[in-house]
């Protein structure tokens, strides 16, 4: 599973293209899963793409991730980048390195979205580049970067 990315989204990210589309964008996560997949093709991998709305199962998946031999992870935490520190624990507690990534930028929106538990532990952090930023970060994957 050496070439395998998992790519974990957390909640209401299952509504991309229809929640707040001048935050987000119109892309669904299906069509960044087609995109991801393209991309990873050209470089040898293949991806794991995944959603939840439920805080337990991202950390359940990480594990995952470690026990596989996934090659990387791309989190899109969602709201809990800002709240969980079991997500913190969990990256810290796996050698898998993990790409944070956030289709808007953080820093520029509610003080409260500025602080990271997620980024705390990640390898690297890729935002506000809309549904490029997982293609960034699987780049940055496939490049060998992380």
């Amino acid at each position: 599973m050496q070439n395998t990315v998992y790519v974990l989204n957390g909640p209401n990210l299952n509504l991309l293209g229809l929640r707040e589309p001048e935050i987000y964008g119109h892309t669904t996560l299906d069509e960044i899963a087609g995109m991801l997949e393209d991309e990873a093709r050209k470089h040898g991998l293949t991806i794991d793409m995944r959603q939840t709305n439920h805080e337990g199962m991202l950390v359940d998946w990480l594990h995952e991730a470690q026990a596989e031999g996934a090659r990387a992870v791309l989190l899109n935490a969602a709201a809990y980048t800002h709240t969980s520190i079991a997500l913190l624990d969990a990256i810290k507690a796996i050698t898998t390195p993990v790409i944070e990534v956030h289709l808007s930028d953080p820093n520029t929106r509610e003080t409260f979205r500025h602080v990271s538990y997620v980024g705390m532990a990640a390898a690297k952090t890729v935002e506000g580049h809309g549904a490029d930023s997982y293609r960034i970060a699987l780049e940055t994957v496939a490049s060998g970067e992380v």
